[in-house]
C-alpha cells in the first residue's frame, strides 16, 4: 500500500508541474489590459554568471551582495558574489561530505537576518546557513507530510513571519483517506479539492493554524484496473483555470492575489485582512467557439509536450517560464478548426529554453507512449468546453511572487502574440498597480534582491546562467 501511495503522491506532483507549464503556454487568447501604464523593458544585466547550472530553483539574496543559488537538478548550493562569480560550494549531493544536499530536491527558505535555512524533504531535517556559506546547525523540519512539498518552486515559496512562524502552502490531497476495492482491486482516490490550505507552522511548539484560503485548478483523478491488475489513472485537467495566488511580503504580511476579480487581499500578524481596489483590468468575454480554439490548443500543446519528454518537454516548447525552469516567456499559440479536420496551429514567441533536467526528444522518453503509463505521466483529457470561464483569467497558476521591496509581481498572460518574454504588473502594498515590464526572451525571474534588484534565469548554447538587473 505505501508504494501505492507514494506513486500517487509522485502522480500529482508531476500533474503540478504539467499543469504549471501547461498554463504558460496557453495563453493564445487572453485579457486585454488597459494601457494606462505602458509595458517597459527590463535593463540589461549587470553580472552574469559562468559558473554551469542545471537549474535554478531558488536565489537567497545577502545583505552584501553575494547570492545563494539552488540548483536542484545537480544537487548542490552553490554561493556566487555580488558579480555572480563563484565563491564556494555550500552543499552538493556527494553522500561523504560535511555538506551533503542530500537524494531529495531540497529548498531554500531565507530565516532570520542573513540566515538561510536548507530544507532536505528526505531527511526531513533543514540545514542552517550562515551569510558566508558555512552551514553551522540542524532543526527538525516542518510536519513530514508537508515538507516533500515545500521543496517544490511551483507550489509557492515559504516565508517566515514577524513572530518567526513559517507560512506555507499545505499539501493535502486526500491521500488518507484513499480506499482499495475489496478484492485487490483498483484504489478510490478521493477527489483533489479546488482550494488549498496556506498554514504558519510555530517551529518551537510545532503548532499549526491556517491563514485562509485560496482557488487552485481543480483536478478530476480516476483510477481503473486492467484484466491483469493493472492500475490505470487518468486526469482531466480545466487547462484555462481561475485561480488565486499568495505571496509573503517582507514583515509577514500574506497577499492573495484573487483572481476572479483581480484584487488583493492582505493578512496581517494580527489576521486582520484588507481588501485593496480591484487593479485595473479589461475583461474579455469567451464565445463557444473561442473556448473551442482554446481547448485544440491545449490539446496540441500538451501532445507536443508529450513527444518532448514529458514536463521538461513542455517548459522546451513553449519557453519554461516556470519557477526553477529557467526558461523564457509564453509562447502563444493560434489555431484554426477548418470543419471536421484536425485544427491548424501556428505559433510565435521567444526561442525554447529548456531545463537540462531532461533533454527533451531523447530516444525512449516515457512521454513518448503516454498510452503505456510509462513514468509518472497518467493519461490526459481536458474538460468540455461549457466548463471553461465565461472570462479569460488574468494570469495562470505559479504566476505571483515579492520581491524585496514589498511589491507583488504578477505574471500576465499576454493579450497577442508578442516578441519578448513575460510581461509583469508590477503592485505596491497597498494593491495599486505601479508598474509593467517585460523580462527578455528565454528568460524567467529566479529572484530578487533589495534596491530593485532582480535575478533572471537565462538559458544559451552553452547552458543555464544567472543574470543580475536593477530595475530604475
Amino acid at each position: 500500500m505505501s508504494g501505492v501511495i507514494r506513486r500517487n503522491r509522485a502522480i500529482v506532483l508531476e500533474l503540478g508541474s504539467l499543469q504549471a507549464a501547461l498554463m504558460l503556454a496557453l495563453s493564445m487568447v487572453a485579457s486585454a489590459q488597459t494601457a494606462k501604464i505602458a509595458v517597459r523593458q527590463l535593463p540589461a544585466a549587470s553580472a552574469t554568471s559562468t559558473e554551469e547550472l542545471a537549474s535554478i530553483a531558488a536565489v537567497r539574496y545577502l545583505a552584501n551582495g553575494n547570492v545563494l543559488v539552488n540548483d536542484q537538478t545537480r544537487h548542490r548550493v552553490v554561493l556566487l558574489d555580488k558579480d555572480l562569480k563563484m565563491v564556494k560550494l555550500v552543499a552538493d549531493s556527494t553522500s561523504n561530505t560535511n555538506n551533503a544536499y542530500g537524494v531529495g530536491r531540497g529548498g531554500l527558505i531565507a530565516y532570520r537576518g542573513d540566515s538561510t535555512l536548507f530544507l532536505d524533504p528526505v531527511a526531513l531535517s533543514m540545514l542552517v546557513i550562515d551569510p558566508d556559506g558555512k552551514i553551522v546547525r540542524t532543526m527538525a523540519a516542518p510536519r513530514p507530510n508537508d515538507a516533500q512539498f515545500m521543496t517544490v518552486p511551483s507550489l509557492g515559496q515559504p516565508a517566515f513571519d514577524a513572530q518567526g512562524r513559517l507560512v506555507y502552502r499545505m499539501m493535502d490531497f486526500g491521500m488518507r483517506g484513499m480506499r482499495f476495492g475489496a478484492g485487490g482491486g483498483p484504489p478510490q482516490i478521493p477527489m483533489p479539492p479546488d482550494s488549498s490550505a496556506l498554514v504558519r507552522f510555530d517551529l518551537g511548539t510545532r503548532k499549526l493554524d491556517t491563514l485562509g484560503y485560496f482557488k487552485i485548478p481543480k483536478t478530476n483523478i480516476s483510477v481503473s484496473q486492467d484484466d491483469r491488475g493493472g492500475m490505470r489513472v487518468s486526469v482531466t485537467l480545466n487547462p484555462l483555470p481561475v485561480v488565486d495566488e499568495w505571496t509573503v511580503l517582507s514583515d509577514g504580511t500574506v497577499a492573495f492575489v484573487r483572481g476572479q476579480d483581480y484584487h488583493i487581499d492582505f493578512l496581517d500578524g494580527s489576521g486582520k485582512v484588507t481588501k485593496a481596489e480591484k487593479i485595473p483590468y479589461e475583461w474579455q468575454r469567451m464565445s463557444d467557439d473561442d473556448k473551442l480554439r482554446f481547448l485544440d490548443s491545449a490539446k496540441v500543446a500538451l501532445e507536443t509536450a508529450r513527444r518532448n519528454g514529458g514536463v521538461a518537454g513542455m517548459a522546451a516548447v513553449f519557453g519554461g517560464g516556470a519557477p526553477g525552469l529557467g526558461g523564457g516567456g509564453p509562447t502563444m499559440m493560434t489555431v484554426e478548426r477548418r470543419g471536421d479536420g484536425p485544427p491548424r496551429v501556428e505559433t510565435s514567441g521567444p526561442a525554447p529554453a529548456a531545463n537540462v533536467a531532461s533533454k527533451p526528444g531523447a530516444e525512449g522518453s516515457a512521454a513518448k507512449a503516454p498510452e503505456a503509463g510509462g513514468g509518472n505521466m497518467p493519461p490526459i483529457n481536458m474538460v468540455n468546453a461549457s466548463e471553461l470561464s465565461d472570462y479569460k483569467p488574468v494570469f495562470s497558476p505559479s504566476s505571483v511572487r515579492a520581491d524585496m521591496d514589498d511589491r507583488i509581481w504578477v505574471r500576465t498572460i499576454p493579450t497577442k502574440p508578442t516578441p519578448g518574454g513575460a510581461i509583469y504588473d508590477i503592485i505596491d502594498r497597498s494593491g495599486k498597480l505601479v508598474d509593467r515590464v517585460q523580462v527578455p526572451a528565454a528568460t524567467t525571474i529566479a529572484g530578487f534582491g533589495t534596491g530593485g534588484i532582480v535575478f533572471l534565469g537565462s538559458r544559451d548554447d552553452k547552458g543555464i546562467h544567472l543574470q543580475r538587473i536593477v530595475l530604475k
